[in-house]
């Protein structure tokens, strides 16, 4: 898989938030997106997996076939998106059955984070920092070539992300492609920094600076 962004604007009602992002992502790669609070890493993320419409540019990925671009990733944002009801690995077993082209079962999955004994949990009685690698876990129960990852270590203890950098780099080693966007250093080697500056003004309609 080969992700190429041209020229990229974001709106967000009367405001752009960012413009003129360009990049192209290959297999083996990762893009980590920094910059202040607002200036749209989560926006661009959101871009990214169809959940926004860009209001200039291009997004095009090369080498899927006949899928879309969202049939071909993983979101993982700051909503951790469980059912508190379920258990951990009730919750995996959704999204595997969801997603499609399974990887790992939920106990692997779960085993693979460190929450091998939180199998059987409700996730509403889980911690942040639990229920956030339980999210996590979903990367490894379907087959996704581009992960998007907002904040992937947030409200993780030290040994938690290192258990996750290892994740990240497993995925890339594997061909995969990861482009997250963090306020902290992600702790992976090789990979290109996109660092979103201060928004610009966008034209009015009129044709006179906004």
């Amino acid at each position: 898989m080969r992700l190429d962004v041209q020229n990229l604007a974001c709106r967000r009602g009367e405001r752009r938030i960012f413009a003129g992002v360009t990049f192209i992502l290959e297999e083996g790669q990762a893009l980590v997106v920094t910059g202040r609070n607002g200036a749209g890493k989560s926006s661009l993320l959101a871009l990214i997996a169809g959940r926004l419409a860009p209001e200039v540019g291009s997004i095009r990925a090369e080498g899927i076939g006949d899928r879309t671009l969202p049939e071909c990733l993983h979101a993982v944002g700051h909503r951790d998106a469980l059912k508190g009801v379920l258990t951990a690995e009730e919750n995996l077993a959704f999204a595997r059955d969801l997603l499609g082209d399974p990887a790992l079962s939920p106990a692997e999955a779960l085993a693979a984070v460190g929450l091998a004994n939180a199998a059987a949990l409700p996730t509403a009685y889980l911690s942040a920092g639990q229920r956030r690698r339980v999210a996590l876990a979903r990367l490894l129960v379907a087959r996704r070539p581009l992960w998007l990852l907002d904040e992937p270590t947030g409200a993780l203890d030290d040994a938690a992300q290192e258990t996750v950098r290892g994740l990240m780099r497993d995925h890339l080693a594997g061909g995969g492609l990861i482009i997250a966007a963090t306020h902290a250093p992600l702790g992976i080697e090789a990979h290109a920094e996109l660092r979103l500056e201060r928004a610009v003004p966008a034209p009015a309609a009129n044709g006179d600076t906004a």
